[in-house]
């Protein structure tokens, strides 16, 4: 039978309290419990520790051996629990997240100023990467992700989806011509970003879906450099609205094919699974959850 550290703990306290009543007192237990706990540990280690009646408390020298062998461990591991405690309920302190770097410099740029902005006693601690970080190695809290995730060790909350669109710049349009149906890609300029080498497509109206290979002129792997070759009018590609849905507003990229759409990329909280949420991290779910709903951009119905 092992000694249990719940054990070692209760008899250092009872030690404190100068008695197994005071101490049951303290810890809340029943006086009957106190009493069988300390003779099981007494059994467990085949020595008496305390000299006890009604009217004397003392230790025995093994008693006494034992005590300062374990008083300071039991101490350091209450302060440290308390303080684990007090850091999983306190709305200030350090948050480590991660985030896409294209993503939380343009359309999220808004949502992370204003969280910092509402909460300014949690220091924010941001980790701007087109890569999945690893979130344990890197001591990550929350991460902010986009694409469906099959790592079974995270925890995953979905907080709103990207549509991705054909866009073009007006110029290419004018002088390549704009394709009338989905073959007409074939022959023209595509640029492709290497996430989605192919192009998922389905009409909502019609339900058709269509698995497209783009023969790509230009490819890259970054999708804000991507939106900037279309928008020099390079040509066509298929991009998240989180890129190019201020470029539709002002004119400088239009639909093409508007009867066909990308898929729709889910944007995920994650987090470690077995790794309860603290306080801070949580407050900046939730912060993420309303923001996320205000955006005209994400809310636009774009079928």
């Amino acid at each position: 039978m092992k000694v249990s550290l719940d054990d070692i703990s209760l008899f250092v306290h009872i030690v404190r309290c100068r008695g197994l009543a005071s101490a049951a007192q303290q810890l809340q237990l029943p006086p009957a419990t106190v009493t069988r706990r300390l003779q099981k540990l007494e059994q467990v280690l085949g020595v008496r520790l305390l000299h006890r009646s009604a009217r004397q408390f003392r230790l025995t020298n093994e008693g006494e051996v034992y005590y300062q062998a374990y008083a300071g461990l039991v101490q350091q591991i209450e302060t440290r629990t308390r303080q684990l405690s007090a850091d999983m309920h306190q709305l200030s302190g350090s948050l480590r997240v991660s985030a896409p770097a294209n993503l939380s410099a343009g359309l999220l740029q808004p949502m992370w100023s204003g969280f910092i902005r509402q909460y300014p006693d949690i220091q924010l601690q941001m980790l701007l990467s087109n890569r999945n970080e690893d979130l344990i190695e890197k001591q990550i809290d929350l991460a902010l992700r986009i694409g469906e995730q099959s790592d079974l060790a995270l925890y995953q909350k979905r907080l709103t989806s990207l549509p991705t669109l054909l866009v073009a710049a007006p110029a290419y349009l004018a002088q390549a011509g704009e394709p009338v149906e989905l073959g007409d890609l074939d022959r023209h300029r595509l640029i492709a970003v290497s996430p989605m080498p192919v192009w998922q497509l389905s009409q909502p109206e019609s339900g058709n879906s269509e698995s497209f290979h783009p023969l790509p002129s230009t490819e890259v792997d970054d999708l804000s450099f991507a939106a900037k070759l279309v928008c020099d009018g390079l040509g066509i590609a298929l991009l998240p609205i989180s890129e190019v849905g201020e470029l539709l507003q002002q004119g400088r990229l239009v639909r093409v094919l508007p009867q066909w759409c990308g898929p729709k990329r889910p944007m995920l909280a994650v987090w470690p699974s077995g790794r309860l949420l603290n306080a801070r991290a949580r407050c900046l779910l939730d912060f993420m959850q309303g923001y996320l709903q205000t955006v005209a951009t994400l809310q636009a119905d774009v079928g």
